[in-house]
């Protein structure tokens, strides 16, 4: 067989979509980050027909091609909450403010061959998104965030995507030097709002776009 991991992937894919659909999330699949951009911009974004846009912290819509496509449209209101010089108030003011668009874009830190998603937070901005405020929600989500169950969900955030998103925002924890969540009660710590998603209510507010490329953390 050719592409045997991909393959692998496809297949497995398939079923948490399923999961997802039954859970009443809106499902697109897609072959690798260039697709899932295709795929939003030219299918998603046209039948929701935003107004205005936003987005939460990812990695995984920066390196899908979406931020960049999205930040400079004129023909949307784009509250940018990555723009780069913004005061600590102001940043938090953005944030703030863009869960009451039209549109909110994140990622998810896992999601459950059960269809679930599973998030935790630093400011709360993200996870609060994906509950309650934007119209639509679109979440981009690599393959290697796909995890058995709960449990797994919640070890692969506190032993891995924790640590080396404090790592790479350089934030001054106890993992950040170690790579192994301490508990910690440091001012910084990015481990501050648990939320899991069972379901998205209204049905299909939440559209998950599951890529088979491994991407963020």
């Amino acid at each position: 067989m050719d592409h045997p991991v991909e393959h692998f992937w496809d297949l497995k894919l398939k079923r948490v979509q399923e999961a997802l659909e039954k859970n009443n999330f809106a499902v697109t699949c897609a072959q690798n980050r260039a697709d899932a951009k295709e795929r939003v911009l030219q299918e998603i974004l046209p039948t929701l027909d935003p107004e205005s846009i936003s987005w939460g912290g990812s990695m995984t819509f920066v390196a899908s091609g979406l931020y960049d496509a999205l930040k400079d449209r004129n023909d949307l209101a784009v509250l940018d909450t990555y723009e780069k010089g913004l005061s600590f108030q102001d940043m938090l003011e953005r944030r703030r403010r863009s869960l009451l668009v039209d549109l909110f874009f994140t990622g998810t830190n896992a999601v459950t061959e059960a269809g679930q998603l599973v998030n935790l937070d630093m400011y709360g901005n993200r996870v609060a998104a994906l509950t309650f405020g934007p119209r639509h929600v679109i979440v981009l989500v690599g393959r290697n965030k796909v995890v058995p169950d709960l449990k797994a969900a919640m070890h692969r955030i506190k032993a891995y995507a924790a640590p080396a998103n404090a790592m790479r925002l350089d934030k001054k924890t106890p993992c950040y030097h170690t790579g192994v969540c301490q508990e910690c009660s440091s001012p910084e710590r990015i481990c501050n709002h648990w939320t899991i998603t069972e379901k998205s209510f209204p049905e299909g507010r939440i559209h998950v776009v599951l890529i088979n490329e491994d991407l963020g953390l």
